[in-house]
């Protein structure tokens, strides 16, 4: 189900797990069977005392929650055959963009994804997705004015839960499959063998509609991709205040970058002469050749100790991450100017510590620690074409430039608050976080955090909130070319100014209400208002499809959300509508990637960002008729901004938008209850029901590199056998 909890208080424990265990142990002298049932039993409550007891160690008190549980993901149509980021879309304030991006209430990326409270160090990827939806417990998006424990990436958290062997064991093997010649083998599986919990997932995908269609065809040309995502979850619960925890993931992802039909080379010399590499002037855009190959595994360790009031879990992580392009020689340097082999590498390490300690039935501290070290490594090798002073080329052979460098980036972070019930209508959350970095830039801030909740009625409540944000720019993003190296060549700059992208500082402001109407119907209504120096953005520049970032020295941002959920015994519903602004102003880091005509006039005039969608909604119903579910949901949006033409031939910078689009997703799925063999699960799906042709990206607008369509109508049908 996806609801809606402003408050999200600290769940209070109450479990005695010595009374609990004391008849385990009668039983195990009685009867080995009853005894193995009572062990399972008394583990089973364990691993849940510990899960609340780790949920209790954070807290959303006064920020915007969104809860989407596994249940609600297996109720949408495709279920959790989807990709990561098409689940998350079903929540309010979430627009999408091509190469699987989504961006929440305004902010291009901003997004920081932990795993049972834990930060999972950024990757490089751009089109894979390394977290899977079949490994999802719970998923819950956390956004608006956040507590002190919440930094550095403050668009949104994704917490994930992962599921448990114990708490919910067995698992499936599938097999997914229809359109554009997708096909998805998959299998999870829990258990347990005494103390010890496990979950292990894997899936391969192969699809020949890996990245969004250039020019909205069913089966784009050239769009072949290949992934494999593996993901394990290891538990050994030494006692009933004790856990230690593993969790590995990996995922390999190969991509064709989608090539469009029918077009040639534009580029011309300062005579008017068309570009010549090798002799050849023209080059079929179908017959180009792009690949890209991304790589992300991680490891966390983590200890959780629970012992009455107090509770603290403790965590290390490893990650790795590698992006790697190839380009199409040729070819890219007749249509860009440039061939560029890119390797981008991130070997990350993180430790992290959170406490909670319950004083009193009034005080709850909260406090924790965060440090992590990075090396980045960045490797390219870019063909060109060399020109004289006057624009004119010199040879028609390209010439190599090297251009290699790597970082090594600190953080440390620590916050301490205090979770006050100022009176038993009234909480208080306030606490101060404190943030440093070193890297490409560097900076350090003190950040004050208050939350206040109110239960007006008991069917009303109110929330609202202040937050100060300090954002690193993404450091495995953030390039180390020399722009001097590729002047008198076809890969110059018209624009030699490179600033480095500098940490965003921001005012966050949220102010909200939650209204249940009966015992079935909630809504909600949440409006934010950001103000932002140097604002974080990314583009995408060049054909390398690699992200990089760059500021806009002032940002605003503001919007409101209506959220509305109603569940049944057998049927729910959920409509999310959202209106949002975001606007920035002055360019002032990587100014190298934008023509001076662009920087000239954001310097004194706010723009709207590309990634601005004015109006989202998304919302989608579920009916259980005996064994079969019919499901569906909706995505409608304004569309994402694009270049405004103007009478005189000049263009506004992401002044216009693309139009309104909707796309309709339709599901059935029936259980098979098969005797002594358990369930066999049958579903069909219909993506984009009404086949609605709509542009994602025209490939105008700040740091947009090319046209992206979203998909066209797609069946899909699949089987899963219960294990």
């Amino acid at each position: 189900m996806l609801t809606f909890n402003p408050l999200a208080p600290s769940l209070a424990l109450s479990f005695a797990v010595s009374v609990i265990l004391s008849p385990c142990a009668h039983a195990l002298d009685a009867d080995p069977a009853t005894a193995s049932s009572a062990t399972l039993d008394a583990i089973t409550v364990i691993a849940q005392h510990l899960n609340d007891a780790r949920n209790s160690i954070q807290t959303q008190t006064g920020a915007s929650t969104y809860v989407i549980d596994e249940q609600a993901i297996a109720s949408q149509p495709g279920g959790d055959n989807q990709l990561l980021n098409q689940v998350i879309m079903q929540a309010p304030d979430v627009a999408q963009d091509s190469f699987g991006q989504f961006h929440v209430r305004g902010e291009h990326n901003g997004l920081q994804y932990r795993l049972n409270g834990i930060i999972l160090p950024e990757g490089i990827s751009v089109f894979g997705q390394s977290l899977d939806p079949r490994l999802i417990s719970s998923l819950t998006l956390i956004d608006g004015a956040l507590p002190a424990e919440y930094g550095l990436r403050t668009a949104g958290i994704i917490d994930l839960k992962t599921k448990s062997g114990v708490i919910d064991p067995g698992g499936s093997i599938s097999i997914y499959g229809g359109s554009h010649g997708e096909y998805t083998p998959s299998f999870n599986y829990g258990g347990t063998s005494g103390n010890i919990n496990y979950f292990v997932s894997g899936d391969f995908l192969r699809d020949d509609l890996g990245i969004e269609s250039p020019d909205g065809s069913s089966n784009p040309i050239h769009d072949h991709t290949k992934q494999y995502h593996g993901f394990a979850y290891v538990e050994d619960i030494l006692n009933e205040q004790n856990r230690l925890s593993v969790a590995l993931s990996t995922s390999t992802g190969n991509f064709q970058i989608p090539d469009r039909n029918g077009l040639q080379p534009g580029i011309t010399n300062a005579n008017g002469l068309p570009l010549m590499v090798n002799s050849q002037t023209t080059y079929p855009s179908a017959a180009l050749d792009e690949t890209q190959r991304e790589l992300n595994h991680f490891v966390v360790v983590s200890w959780q100790h629970s012992d009455g009031a107090f509770d603290i879990q403790t965590s290390a992580t490893a990650r790795y991450s590698s992006l790697t392009f190839s380009p199409d020689a040729l070819g890219d340097l007749l249509y860009d100017g440039v061939a560029q082999d890119a390797y981008k590498q991130n070997v990350a390490y993180a430790l992290q510590s959170d406490a909670a300690y319950k004083l009193n039935d009034v005080h709850t501290f909260r406090g924790g620690v965060f440090v992590q070290s990075d090396h980045s490594k960045s490797d390219t090798t870019s063909q060109v074409i060399a020109l004289d002073g006057a624009g004119n080329q010199t040879s028609d052979v390209p010439e190599s430039i090297v251009d290699n460098g790597g970082k090594t980036e600190w953080i440390e972070s620590l916050y301490l608050q205090d979770e006050w019930k100022l009176i038993p209508a009234v909480t208080v959350n306030y606490g101060l976080r404190f943030d440093k970095f070193t890297a490409f830039a560097s900076g350090h801030q003190v950040s004050p955090r208050v939350n206040v909740v109110w239960q007006a009625l008991p069917d009303t409540t109110v929330h609202g909130g202040y937050a100060r944000y300090l954002s690193p720019p993404p450091f495995e993003l953030v390039g180390s070319e020399s722009v001097a190296k590729f002047a008198n060549t076809t890969a110059g700059a018209a624009v030699t100014t490179a600033d480095t992208p500098q940490a965003e500082q921001a005012n966050y402001y949220d102010l909200g209400v939650q209204q249940k109407i009966a015992q079935r119907f909630t809504v909600g209504l949440d409006t934010y208002y950001k103000q932002s120096h140097n604002l974080i953005d990314e583009g995408q520049f060049g054909a390398p499809i690699i992200l990089t970032p760059f500021n806009y020295a002032h940002g605003k941002q503001y919007g409101a959300e209506l959220t509305g959920n109603y569940t049944a015994e057998a049927f729910s519903a959920y409509l999310n509508l959202a209106y949002q602004s975001a606007t920035g102003k002055d360019i002032d880091s990587a100014q190298f990637n934008f023509s001076q005509a662009q920087l000239n006039y954001i310097a004194t005039h706010y723009i709207h960002l590309d990634h601005e969608q004015r109006f989202t909604t998304s919302g989608g119903v579920s009916y259980l008729w005996r064994e079969t579910r019919f499901s569906g949901d909706l995505l409608l949006g304004s569309g994402l901004r694009k270049d405004e033409d103007l009478a005189d031939g000049g263009t506004i910078p992401n002044g216009g938008h693309l139009p309104y689009y909707t796309q309709v997703n339709l599901g059935v799925s029936h259980v098979f209850h098969i005797d002594n063999a358990g369930t066999l699960t049958a579903r069909f799906d219909i993506i984009n029901a009404l086949d609605k042709i709509y542009e994602i990206r025209d490939g105008t607008g700040v740091g947009v590199g090319a046209p992206q369509y979203g998909p066209r109508r797609g069946l899909f049908v699949g089987f899963s056998k219960s294990i």
